[in-house]
């Protein structure tokens, strides 16, 4: 897959976000296919790990998007060493967004945003967007997930 098909993929992902689907969600849909799995399959499974999981603040959508992504990417045998492979991808991919970003903690990088607590998903209006992060967290964790693919010559 070339670079411009990657960027693609890459927009695709901070359109979805726009649009109103969840950090997690549009890192997953921007990528399924090439998976076998379908926009509305991806959307569901990825839907509670929005909002730092569950919108508890805690491991960052977006990231947790890419975790999924690279489970799909991987040997689907549930050996010891399939498994240890999935963890040691998952580990360098979540490394390079933490060194990017400065963080995973989806309550971290949210530091200074208004956020109310409870289980409301946020209503997305032009202040949600403008007062969050949370479009270039998805852009740079479909990057990160588009650079590995790139870096195994993905077909």
């Amino acid at each position: 897959m070339d670079n411009a098909l990657l960027e693609e993929r890459v927009q695709q992902a901070v359109e979805l976000f726009m649009q109103g689907y969840s950090c997690s969600q549009s890192v997953v849909m921007a990528f399924s296919d090439l998976y076998g799995v379908d926009p509305k399959t991806a959307c569901r499974m990825a839907t509670g790990f929005g909002g730092g999981v569950g919108r508890m603040r805690m491991m960052c959508g977006a990231v947790s998007g890419v975790v999924m992504l690279a489970g799909l990417d991987t040997d689907p045998e549930g050996s010891a060493s399939a498994k240890s492979g999935c963890y040691k991808i998952v580990q360098e991919l979540v490394e390079t967004f933490r060194q990017r970003n400065g963080s995973i903690i989806c309550a971290e990088l949210l530091k200074g945003c208004p956020v109310t607590p409870g289980t409301a998903a946020s209503e997305r209006n032009a202040e949600y967007y403008k007062a969050r992060p949370c479009a270039q967290k998805v852009e740079s964790a479909a990057r990160v997930f588009a650079e590995y693919l790139k870096s195994k010559n993905y077909e």
